[in-house]
């Protein structure tokens, strides 16, 4: 065969897993970049109104702020990538703290005792919530719904049964409550500044959930399960444990914030709590978490959580009135959810 007659060389194909994709196509699939563009526009917008924001102290106290939402936000977060809600989160860390209270105060046991006692419980509650869950079928709306109802109407009938009040008694001189406070309600001093030490407990976690999602099997089970459940469980995926687990990482979170609450203050008013399961809610959501479930990151959920430790605390230092505070709650949740739905949108035509 003549050199003209010869077929022509077809170019190879390139496998697409190869192709090196650019940086702007990374972030724009990040879920997180909705929610850092946000947070960088509050910081600026509260640098300016408010003169006082910027300052080393105020700071501090709105990584304090972001932290006790962002403890709680971040199990949320991995519980919605994973396709499920928790409306219990926010009266279960009542209810740890005054597990621990009441048990270690009736008991005149060693406050760690009492600190023992309340993880063992929580973690119950959780399992509890994840069981009925995937053995009844139900919405998670409805499971941690009714579980919420049953934890408030429990806060408030044992603290009156076994304390006579709304609220526990005092446990400040009991053994083992400084080195508990020191765990959980301490603080460290740089300079002028006070970190709470719950800010450190934020990071932890934050970064553990991120090594879970990213660098782990588990990670691609929670991601899975989110996706499509069905699917998942048909190439093996087991949803049952992964779905109970990641309730009881939201019920251990919980406890966290409950041994915070009660060794800050050494005691419990046991009506609190209602409502905080949106804070962290919504903080997942603002971060990138699709309420679908199958997309997001623990980042994104901390990002979230910064925004609205800025905004508590800016609108006070701006001294303008805290009710728009549950305004500012409800803008940033709608505006998030459709920056969030285009950046995915974007991300998957890109890809």
């Amino acid at each position: 065969m003549s050199r003209t007659e010869a077929s022509p060389v077809q170019p190879a194909k390139i496998d697409e897993r190869l192709l090196h994709r650019s940086l702007t196509r990374r972030l724009m699939g990040r879920p997180e970049l909705g929610s850092v563009v946000g947070a960088a526009a509050v910081f600026v917008f509260f640098s300016i109104v408010a003169e006082p924001f910027l300052q080393a102290s105020s700071l501090s106290t709105v990584l304090y702020a972001s932290s006790t939402i962002g403890i709680m936000a971040v199990p949320v977060a991995l519980l919605m990538i994973g396709g499920e809600f928790d409306l219990s989160a926010g009266v279960m860390v009542v209810s740890s703290a005054l597990i621990s209270s009441m048990f270690s105060y009736q008991m005149t046991a060693n406050t760690w005792v009492g600190v023992g006692v309340s993880l063992l419980v929580t973690l119950a509650i959780g399992a509890f919530n994840g069981l009925l869950l995937t053995r009844t079928k139900l919405p998670s709306f409805v499971i941690t719904l009714g579980t919420f109802f049953m934890l408030t109407g429990l806060n408030l009938g044992f603290t009156k049964l076994i304390d006579g009040t709304v609220s526990t008694k005092s446990i400040a001189d009991m053994e083992g409550f400084d080195s508990a406070r020191t765990v959980f309600a301490s603080h460290l001093t740089l300079g002028s500044v006070d970190i709470q030490i719950t800010i450190l407990w934020w990071l932890v976690l934050v970064g553990f959930a991120t090594w879970i999602l990213l660098r782990t099997r588990v990670g691609n089970w929670i991601f899975a399960v989110g996706g499509n459940a069905q699917a998942a469980r048909a190439v093996g995926v087991p949803v049952t444990k992964t779905k109970i687990g990641l309730y009881m990482g939201v019920a251990f979170a919980a406890w966290v914030s409950g041994q915070h609450l009660l060794f800050s203050y050494d005691a419990i008013q046991s009506g609190d709590g209602v409502g905080n399961e949106f804070l962290y809610i919504i903080a997942a959501a603002v971060g990138g978490c699709l309420m679908t479930g199958g997309f997001g990151s623990a980042i994104g959920a901390a990002v979230g959580a910064f925004i609205f430790g800025m905004a508590s605390k800016g609108i006070v230092y701006a001294q303008w009135n805290p009710d728009w505070y549950k305004f500012f709650l409800g803008a940033m949740l709608l505006l998030a959810t459709l920056l969030n739905a285009w950046v995915r949108k974007r991300a998957e035509e890109k890809a």
